[in-house]
């Protein structure tokens, strides 16, 4: 736990300084994606790497949050700093509601319908159209009034800041989750659903907790991506999104907290570099997965935890028979 600790707080801190050296709106914006799907990995991870169950339908809630920020922000006038907690609330609720349907089931069947929620809110969002707009989406979400004067330099960087404290905000919760009764009693029922129940742990419980609050996460980071790209139509909801988001975990790490950000950043930066081969970029990324499943099962952080593990038994196993050895009469 302290390793990973560390390993958060020097990512964090190195995030931090960014914006202070980087000046180029192409490479923040890079950066803020980065952070972006940091959050998404994070939210996913919780349910994928913690509770143990495949989740297909995290766009559900990516999309909800995204299109409660934009409804609030261009018919209410809503200011960000409301409408991104909101958003999250609002995802947390249909958390709840997919939840209670989708946690009673296991294995293919939990897959299967989490993505049939996620298509069916896609439908919605394409045919409400007094609601939603339809598949023309929404446009000019507004931009915060601080910013009027700021420039694209200064936007960029604003938004950078705000992603920055959504992430952070994201990891303290789940690292708080993560090692508290709660986190340990779900980690329980990914390992054997049956021995936990056994010794009084209620898998649905401690299941749904961490599905709301990745819901939570994933809402909020939906509002935040409607501020900053100012548009949000059906596309939120697209399978893409949740490709992604699996890819970055798997290769992170998942059951890591330090994976999600590798992985986040690993994947931002080779969808940016591999985008001139267009539908290459899939098949490129499907072979990259199945390279990690048969090799890196665990992930980049999982394999180095892994290592670190091995080091120290290996470091460990010569001192126990130099102790015995020295404790022996002459």
């Amino acid at each position: 736990m302290r390793f990973e600790k560390r390993c958060l707080l020097a990512l964090m801190a190195l995030a931090a300084l960014v914006p202070l050296v980087v000046r180029d709106q192409y490479v923040l914006h890079i950066a803020i994606m980065v952070l972006f799907y940091a959050v998404l990995a994070t939210s996913l991870n919780l349910v994928v790497g913690y509770v143990g169950e495949f989740s297909l339908g995290h766009t559900a809630f990516l999309g909800t949050g995204a299109y409660a920020a934009a409804i609030l922000a261009t018919r209410y006038g809503w200011p960000v700093w409301a409408t991104i907690p909101v958003a999250g609330l609002l995802a947390a609720v249909m958390g709840v509601v997919i939840g209670a349907i989708t946690l009673r089931l296991q294995g293919p069947f939990f897959v299967i319908v989490t993505l049939s929620f996620s298509e069916v809110l896609r439908l919605v969002a394409d045919n409400w159209i007094a609601l939603t707009n339809g598949p023309m989406g929404i446009a000019g979400v507004p931009q915060p009034a601080l910013l009027a004067e700021a420039g694209n330099l200064g936007a960029k960087q604003f938004y950078y800041a705000l992603a920055w404290l959504l992430l952070a905000a994201a990891l303290y919760l789940s690292f708080r989750f993560v090692n508290s009764n709660a986190g340990r009693a779900a980690v329980a029922v990914r390992e054997n659903r049956y021995v936990a129940q056994s010794i009084g742990i209620r898998p649905l419980t401690y299941s749904m907790l961490a599905l709301v609050l990745g819901a939570l996460l994933s809402g909020m980071a939906g509002g935040f991506y409607a501020h900053y790209i100012s548009f949000v139509g059906p596309e939120v909801f697209r399978f893409a999104f949740m490709v992604s988001m699996i890819i970055m975990v798997l290769i992170g790490g998942k059951g890591t907290l330090v994976g999600p950000l590798i992985g986040a950043l690993l994947v931002t930066f080779l969808e940016e570099y591999l985008r001139e081969t267009k539908e290459l970029r899939l098949s490129l990324f499907g072979l990259a997965v199945i390279a990690i499943v048969l090799f890196l099962p665990r992930g980049l952080m999982g394999f180095i935890t892994q290592r670190r593990e091995t080091r120290a038994k290996e470091v460990a196993q010569p001192a126990a028979p130099a102790q015995r050895t020295a404790g022996r009469p002459a």
